[in-house]
C-alpha cells in the first residue's frame, strides 16, 4: 500500500507520475525525507529577494489549456523584477512581436513557471506559481517602470509564488557580464598606456640616471 502524505509545496512539481519516476530510479527516498522536513519554501527569503531584484533576465513558462508549453524571455535593467511581498513578484510587460502567446495561455491557464539564472555566480532558481495579467493600472505600471529604460509597457504581470527551489551549479557555464569585463579591460588599457609612456620617457633620457 502506498504511503498517504499530507500535501506539501513540492507537490506542485512532484506529481504522482514524477514520484513514480523517482521510485523507479531510486531517488524517491531522498525526496520523501525532504518532504518530511518541510518540503520546499513558499515565502521568498531575503537572499532570494535580492537575487530576484538583481536579475536582468528571466524565463517565463506557461502552457495552454491542453498542455502545450511555451517559454518566453523577459528582460530589462536590474530591478525590472520587483518583489512586492514575500509571495509576489511583479514586472512590466513590454511591447514585443505581438504574438501574445503568453497572454493567451494565461487567459485559460494561469499556472506559470519563472526560471532565473546567474551565469557569473552559477546559480539558478525555479519558482512555481500563477500569473495575474493586469491591464490599465497606471499606478502599478508606473511602480514597475524602470527609470530611463526605453520600452513601451503594455500591462503588468503579477506572479504569485506557490513554491521555489534552488539548483546546484552543476553544468551551468561560467559566463561573465560584459559591463565588469569592459571595466577591467579599460583599467588594463590605462595601465598599459601609462607603462608605454614611462618606457618612451626612459628612451628619451637615454636610460641615464637622473642627477639629484
Amino acid at each position: 500500500m502506498s504511503e498517504i502524505r499530507n500535501p506539501v509545496p513540492s507537490d506542485v512539481a512532484f506529481t504522482s507520475a514524477v514520484k513514480a519516476a523517482q521510485t523507479r530510479r531510486n531517488s524517491r527516498a531522498a525526496y520523501a525525507r525532504m518532504e518530511d522536513h518541510g518540503s520546499w519554501p513558499v515565502d521568498l527569503s531575503p537572499d532570494l529577494v535580492r537575487f530576484i531584484e538583481s536579475r536582468k533576465s528571466a524565463f517565463l513558462g506557461t502552457a495552454s489549456a491542453d498542455g502545450q508549453p511555451y517559454i518566453q524571455h523577459r528582460g530589462g535593467p536590474a530591478g525590472f523584477l520587483k518583489v512586492l511581498d514575500p509571495r509576489t513578484v511583479a514586472f512590466a510587460d513590454y511591447a514585443g512581436n505581438r504574438q501574445y502567446i503568453t497572454i493567451g495561455n494565461l487567459s485559460e491557464n494561469p499556472k506559470a513557471h519563472l526560471f532565473l539564472i546567474d551565469y557569473d555566480l552559477r546559480q539558478r532558481v525555479k519558482l512555481w506559481g500563477r500569473v495575474l495579467v493586469v491591464e490599465g493600472d497606471r499606478d502599478l505600471i508606473a511602480r514597475l517602470s524602470p527609470p530611463d529604460y526605453r520600452a513601451r509597457i503594455e500591462r503588468a504581470m503579477l506572479f504569485t509564488v506557490e513554491t521555489w527551489d534552488v539548483n546546484c551549479p552543476q553544468h551551468i557555464p561560467h559566463l561573465v557580464e560584459p559591463e565588469p569585463l569592459r571595466a577591467a579591460i579599460a583599467e588594463r588599457d590605462l595601465k598599459i598606456a601609462a607603462l608605454e609612456r614611462d618606457i618612451e620617457e626612459l628612451k628619451r633620457r637615454g636610460d641615464r640616471p637622473v642627477q639629484e
